[in-house]
């Protein structure tokens, strides 16, 4: 049965009990994303510390996403701020980590980031509607 619902996953590092090799976006979403073309992927946590390699993946498969929770936009990597000004912006979903970050810290630092108004409204909730359809 295909549901065609949007599946949120953890990339990244992960807690201090598990090791992190399985949170690498490369080859591990990557090949998700090969063999399920028509699942959408929403890749938590920004991929760090391989976020260089998350926005590999989401720039190379139309069905995976990147989202920033967990992470405020002080902590950022310069290569995801980058991403969602140019060829990334349709690909970077707000996220949170409420209630451990609430959104209001969150929010604070969105202007450091430097984002046009467009890049801005598709990452705070555009894109967002547009993945999880609630246009």
């Amino acid at each position: 049965m295909h549901l065609d619902i949007p599946v949120c996953l953890q990339v990244g590092h992960t807690g201090p009990l598990c090791p992190s090799e399985t949170g690498r976006p490369i080859p591990y979403i990557d090949q998700v994303a090969i063999d399920f073309p028509d699942l959408t992927l929403v890749c938590g946590h920004i991929g760090y510390p391989w976020t260089q390699e998350m926005i590999a993946v989401a720039t190379k498969h139309k069905n995976v996403f990147i989202d920033t929770s967990a992470y405020t936009p002080k902590r950022y990597p310069p290569e995801l701020v980058q991403f969602m000004k140019a060829h990334g912006r349709h690909k970077v979903l707000f996220g949170t980590n409420f209630p451990m970050i609430p959104h209001a810290k969150c929010l604070a630092d969105l202007d450091l980031l430097g984002l046009d108004d467009e890049s801005k409204t598709l990452f705070l909730g555009a894109n967002s509607a547009r993945v999880f359809r609630l246009d």
